[in-house]
């Protein structure tokens, strides 16, 4: 079905059409799927190999694919037909992990690593094509409530894929547990593929006094085409900039916590580890959803759109939290701590997509590409710097230290969007 698929009439000025609840479901599965496969995966590495060498050699090619994907991605929404776009890239996922699930045990390393480009750099592009889509699909001014939606459903994608993953591949195995996501994949590329709705916004007239190109609307083209779309971008939204530096060192934060993480509740909780890590991330579920619940119940409904202001207090909220995590509280307030980096996430997550989500169609896909390749690269080097950094340094000192960055950061760019608003 092309990206010109009629639009599906909305149910009324602030509801959302019934078939993109269908769409956040298919999306839910879908990142179940992957959240499922990261972990099978990183299992599979390390039993393959036989070291952690192999668990992070994946995970950093896998991370790769996804700098590079946010890279091309902005391009290939632009050009390239979104829906077809987002189902070839579930495909492609399904097809890889069918690949490796069936690989003899002598390559399972050399397919492993090869497909870990298509794993990563897959999910980013279609990322991009469908937050890029969203505004066309709802409408400009239900976007906030769709991210919310999209948010919510994925959050608790997320808890369930990673609370069953060990389940599932101790009971089914491997095999099974990756032709499982591949299964995941094919749901979403069914789903996106028999949507209603409209992916692209319809093309604007060209006016008539606009002069032609000398050299033909081909050479135009390649001209354009041949410039950095990142500085493209940069300079057409500043705000876009500072968020992709924010969510890079926020994302640099998350390696930390989440390397961390497992540490502290050894040190913590040696008996029992596990019910503690259980425990803090049902816990962080609960704060993520309810900031799906805030945004939907008290401000969409106020009229209230989250924008920069918000995406920064989301994050001093988010990285405060998770460093009070890590400093040894009660279990009451340690639940509260985890409450609030749930919240903070969740809410930092709908106001940064609702943000780029207002700039103009042929812009969205550049910006939102920028920022996919930004959390990749602070995610990648997070994990190498941590990893190394917890051999030396507390838990607490390392997770304090990758999250009072951001921090920092996004109290200057709150300072920098109030000034400017007041100008």
């Amino acid at each position: 079905m092309p990206d010109t698929a009629q639009q599906v009439p909305h149910q009324s000025a602030d509801k959302l059409p019934r078939v993109f609840y269908r769409l956040a479901l298919g999306d839910a599965l879908s990142t179940y799927g992957s959240q499922l496969d990261l972990v099978a995966l990183s299992l599979f590495a390390y039993e393959a190999a036989g070291n952690a060498l192999g668990t992070a050699g994946y995970l950093i090619i896998r991370l790769a694919g996804g700098l590079v994907g946010g890279l091309v991605s902005g391009r290939l929404v632009a050009r390239t037909d979104r829906r077809r776009l987002m189902t070839g890239c579930a495909l492609a996922q399904a097809l890889a992990l069918v690949v490796v699930a069936l690989a003899p045990v002598p390559a399972r390393i050399p397919v492993l690593y090869s497909l870990a480009l298509v794993f990563g750099g897959a999910a980013a592009v279609c990322a991009v094509a469908l937050r890029t889509s969203i505004p066309e699909m709802v409408g400009s001014e239900r976007r906030a409530r769709a991210n919310s939606l999209m948010a919510s459903c994925r959050s608790a994608a997320m808890v369930l894929g990673f609370a069953s993953a060990g389940v599932v591949v101790a009971w089914a195995g491997f095999r099974a547990a990756l032709l499982i996501d591949a299964s995941s994949f094919l749901v979403f590329a069914a789903v996106v593929l028999r949507l209603p709705l409209r992916t692209r916004a319809e093309p604007a007239e060209q006016p008539a006094t606009e002069p032609a190109d000398p050299a033909g609307p081909a050479a135009g083209a390649k001209r354009r085409g041949s410039r950095w779309q990142a500085l493209i971008v940069l300079r057409a939204a500043p705000v876009v900039g500072a968020m992709a530096a924010i969510r890079l060192l926020d994302a640099f934060g998350s390696a930390a916590h989440n390397i961390s993480l497992p540490v502290f509740a050894n040190q913590h909780s040696p008996g029992n580890p596990a019910a503690l890590l259980g425990m803090f991330w049902a816990t962080w579920a609960v704060g993520n959803l309810g900031a799906q619940q805030l945004v939907s119940r008290l401000l969409l409904r106020r009229g209230i759109e989250p924008g920069e202001r918000a995406f920064a207090l989301g994050t001093c909220l988010m990285s405060g939290c998770f460093i009070l995590v890590f400093t040894g509280l009660p279990t009451p307030l340690f639940l509260l701590a985890a409450v609030g980096a749930g919240l903070g996430d969740g809410f930092t997550e709908i106001s940064y997509t609702t943000r780029i989500q207002a700039l103009a169609d042929e812009r969205r896909g550049q910006a939102f590409g920028l920022l996919t390749s930004a959390e990749n690269v602070g995610m990648g080097t997070g994990m190498l710097l941590s990893g190394s950094l917890l051999a030396l340094l507390s838990p607490l000192t390392v997770v304090g230290v990758s999250h009072a960055v951001p921090i920092v950061l996004a109290l200057g760019f709150l300072v920098v969007v109030a000034r400017s608003r007041k100008r």
